[in-house]
């Protein structure tokens, strides 16, 4: 009896498995913190950046996107510090988190056609800036990578050439950009008044 028991709750166990594997979703399918640019940063480095705290949001017209800049807190503390308005730069194991998606208007009341309220629609990507002195001496100590999200799969896969901006997909994929920020230790985004 007691061997009946465990070969049918065996079978159960296995049915539950297989049909719950089927139902999962993409992202339960794909642990994007596996995930590594070419020679460069994987996702795990920033595990946990859905928890961080928000420096700014930004609407781009030209890329047609919305933006939420995010930072770990060794970031967020040395924004309140006054980096890098106070000459000093971000010290290392400062992380930045970049959300990219596809704006979409609201038009449900209270809103109307007329004017309505844009909002963060699909994901298009996650972008993201490491600084270590040691690993990325020769881009000023910030490491970058960019992640492009897959709406249809749910998934996420390293960006390349083909991909807005494109990328050359290494550690140093967004240094020439940046050199544009090089007075503000090549951040673009402040932390604005709140």
């Amino acid at each position: 009896m007691k061997t009946t028991l465990y070969g049918v709750a065996a079978i159960f166990a296995l049915v539950i498995a297989v049909v719950g594997g089927r139902f999962g979703s993409a992202e339960e399918k794909q642990d994007k913190y596996t995930l590594q640019i070419p020679g460069g940063l994987s996702f795990s480095e920033v595990k946990g950046y859905e928890q961080w705290q928000v420096v700014g949001p930004s609407l781009t017209e030209a890329a047609n996107v919305i933006r939420a800049i995010v930072a770990n807190p060794v970031m967020i503390n040395a924004y309140h510090e006054g980096v890098p308005g106070n000459g000093k730069p971000f010290p290392d194991g400062s992380k930045i988190v970049k959300l990219e998606w596809k704006p979409r208007k609201i038009t449900d009341p209270p809103f109307s056609a007329s004017t309505p309220d844009i909002v963060p629609g699909d994901l298009e990507q996650v972008e993201f800036i490491v600084k270590d002195s040691k690993r990325f001496p020769d881009t000023h100590g910030w490491g970058y990578a960019m992640f492009v999200y897959d709406t249809a799969s749910g998934t996420f896969a390293p960006a390349t050439k083909a991909s807005k901006p494109p990328v050359n997909n290494d550690a140093k994929c967004g240094t020439a950009c940046h050199e544009l920020a090089k007075s503000k230790d090549y951040i673009f985004t402040g932390y604005p008044k709140r």
